[in-house]
């Protein structure tokens, strides 16, 4: 989230309001360990007066995704509802 908040503020979008209801799937690892396989994150994102296009959000998604500590610390798949890839 913080790295999306950055990058929409660089682009010139404030972001007013941003929840999220993320959805985790747990299971066993290849060792038989628990551990979350899957996130999958449902934004709900309200912005200020400049909107951003679907492909323009789709961009700030698909940039944060790729530029996220957390993302790239884990072995966890994340999808993004709503976000074309």
């Amino acid at each position: 989230m913080l790295t999306f908040l950055f990058l929409a503020s660089k682009r010139g979008f404030v972001v007013d309001s941003y929840k999220d209801e993320a959805v985790g799937v747990m299971g066993k690892n290849e060792k038989g360990a628990a551990w979350i396989s899957s996130v999958t994150l449902n934004p709900k994102i309200v912005y200020g007066e400049k909107q951003p296009t679907s492909e323009e959000e789709a961009a700030l998604h698909h940039e944060s995704h790729e530029q996220c500590f957390i993302a790239n610390s884990v072995k966890t798949q994340i999808e993004v509802n709503g976000v074309a890839h």
